[in-house]
């Protein structure tokens, strides 16, 4: 083939590329927008609509978490039933009876798993417990931040810095990355995406923070790069799972985009990382 064959051969793969990275970016923000919009009313109204809200995104989840590893049998209604607990646990208390709630919900778990049709076996049990665990006591420290002074304007911050975090890596990655931050997990994710990422993730919490006379700064920076560190490891932690389920995405709430597991992996550990961090400052 002529020199001039190959070049114009590498220019149209290279546009090809480039076109693909921006739909990709688009779809991701198409599908983040709504959610962080209805996070922000929802956060807003707070009271009985807020808590229904975090009902129905932890019911969605954990059904989207129990489809990935069906072939377990887990007990579906006994893990909704136990995740119901523990959002009524965070509602009426404190961090510390949700966690009594979680420790009464694995022996009720087994119970009602043993009285499904045809029995559930130890797989079945781990993977509701364990959804329970990763999925469950997020949502309840939603619910908990959610209660604390100023919590409302944390939580937002929270998610605007696991966002941003998010599309940072994502940009970053893109654009300059080159060394692999763990090959094995998501091979697309990189040092380089990680560190940007992290900055982004920070400065979106400090420039929040500066329109917030009950935040300091320093607190906001706190905050920020507590979560931007936090909620890449949420991400990789989903991609795990899924490779372990044999999957690409959790599930199809979003159509091409993927589950709502897809969306907030980053957001379940930096919450509660958020929760003990504001917890901290006051």
């Amino acid at each position: 083939m002529p020199r001039s064959g190959r070049r114009g051969g590498v220019r149209r793969a290279h546009a090809a590329q480039r076109r693909n990275q921006r739909s990709d970016l688009a779809a991701r923000v198409i599908a983040a927008v709504p959610m962080a919009l209805l996070a922000i009313v929802l956060v807003a109204l707070g009271g009985v609509v807020f808590a229904l809200g975090m009902l129905i995104v932890g019911a969605i989840c954990l059904r989207e978490f129990f489809t990935m590893f069906e072939r377990a049998r887990p007990p579906i209604f006994a893990g909704l039933l136990a995740f119901v607990g523990l959002m009524l646990a965070a509602g009426l208390g404190s961090a510390t009876t949700v966690l009594l709630a979680l420790l009464i919900a694995v022996p009720v778990i087994f119970v009602l798993g043993m009285r499904q049709p045809g029995g559930v076996g130890a797989p079945g049990i781990t993977v509701a417990v364990f959804g329970l665990v990763w999925i469950g006591l997020p949502l309840a420290h939603v619910v908990l931040l959610r209660d604390l002074v100023h919590g409302g304007g944390v939580l937002v911050i929270v998610l605007l810095a696991t966002f941003a975090s998010d599309t940072g890596a994502y940009l970053g990655g893109r654009a300059f990355g080159r060394r692999p931050l763990a090959p094995a997990i998501s091979p697309n994710k990189t040092v380089e995406g990680f560190i940007f990422g992290v900055v982004a993730g920070t400065l979106a919490a400090w420039f929040a923070g500066l329109y917030d006379d009950w935040l300091t700064g320093p607190q906001a920076l706190l905050l920020g790069v507590t979560v931007a560190l936090v909620a890449p490891l949420g991400d990789l932690f989903e991609s795990f799972m899924k490779r372990q389920a044999g999957v690409k995405d959790s599930g199809t709430v979003f159509g091409a985009h993927g589950g709502a597991l897809d969306r907030l992996d980053g957001a379940l550990f930096a919450i509660v990382v958020g929760y003990y961090v504001w917890q901290a400052i006051l």
